[in-house]
């Protein structure tokens, strides 16, 4: 059995200037721009293990859900998998697919805290996309596309930033 979270992040071109480093005296520039393209990351990670399914797809819905969720059950197809999810409209739909070896635990509504894939969302913004302008949706695609494989590659990473105390109840 592995136990997995899910969540799906939005990640776009409209740009948030942060804080950044600069030598005393200086005041660092962080460009800006405010457009309104945007992806979404689907994620599943399983903590205690370190690992991580993800796809970038065009929108948040049941048919994107479907999709995700056939990836998931093919990368881990050895695998009995409950996974945890919040309540969001296509997690309950009667369209949407669940395949035979994953079972959902819907975590309580309005409750992101719980869930660790949000501190997946958090280490992708601060890290990779820190005061960055994308010339185009795809650039910004590769970036996520980067970062994600390295973000899988790093087992020990995701368990420090996703390991949280409700995973580690055993069944």
């Amino acid at each position: 059995m592995l136990k997995m979270a899910q969540d799906e992040g939005r990640f776009g071109r409209i740009s948030i200037p942060r804080r950044a480093w600069a030598p005393p005296g200086i005041r660092p520039k962080a460009p800006r721009q405010v457009i309104r393209q945007s992806s979404y990351v689907y994620a599943a990670v399983a903590p205690e293990q370190g690992l991580m399914a993800s796809l970038i797809l065009p929108s948040a819905d049941t048919a994107m859900m479907n999709l995700f969720l056939a990836h998931v059950a093919e990368v881990f197809a050895d695998y009995f998998i409950v996974m945890q999810v919040d309540q969001a409209g296509w997690h309950r739909s009667k369209e949407l697919q669940v395949p035979e070896n994953i079972r959902f635990i819907f975590q309580p509504a309005y409750s992101p805290e719980v869930n660790p894939v949000e501190h997946l969302w958090e280490e992708l913004r601060e890290k990779y996309l820190h005061n960055l302008v994308f010339s185009s949706l795809e650039e910004l695609i590769d970036v996520l596309c980067t970062a994600l494989n390295d973000l899988t590659d790093d087992q020990e990473r995701l368990r420090s930033m996703m390991f949280f105390p409700h995973f580690r109840i055993e069944a």
